[in-house]
């Protein structure tokens, strides 16, 4: 293999063009990679979105259970205050 010479045109222009092929390759290859992680961010946020209903829908059903438990607590109380002063 000889040398090019630097000064001549078109092994500049074969060079470059070898060049912008590597950079075009290099580029798909980045493109490709964006893509596959945009699909991934927004799989991700389907999921979250998907969580957090079920955890709202979750946190809807469970919120009487404190209340019945109150309310359980507070109508053993006066029965046991009614009983002792009724005796």
């Amino acid at each position: 293999m000889t040398e090019a010479d630097p000064n001549d045109p078109v092994a500049v222009a074969v060079e470059l063009e070898r060049l912008r092929g590597t950079l075009e390759a290099g580029f798909a290859r980045v493109d490709g990679s964006l893509a596959l992680l945009v699909q991934r961010s927004d799989q991700t946020d389907k999921q979250l979105a998907d969580h957090e209903s079920r955890l709202d829908a979750l946190e809807r059903t469970r919120w009487p259970l404190p209340s019945i438990a109150a309310l359980t607590a507070t109508a053993g109380l006066c029965l046991a205050l009614w009983e002792m002063t009724a005796r």
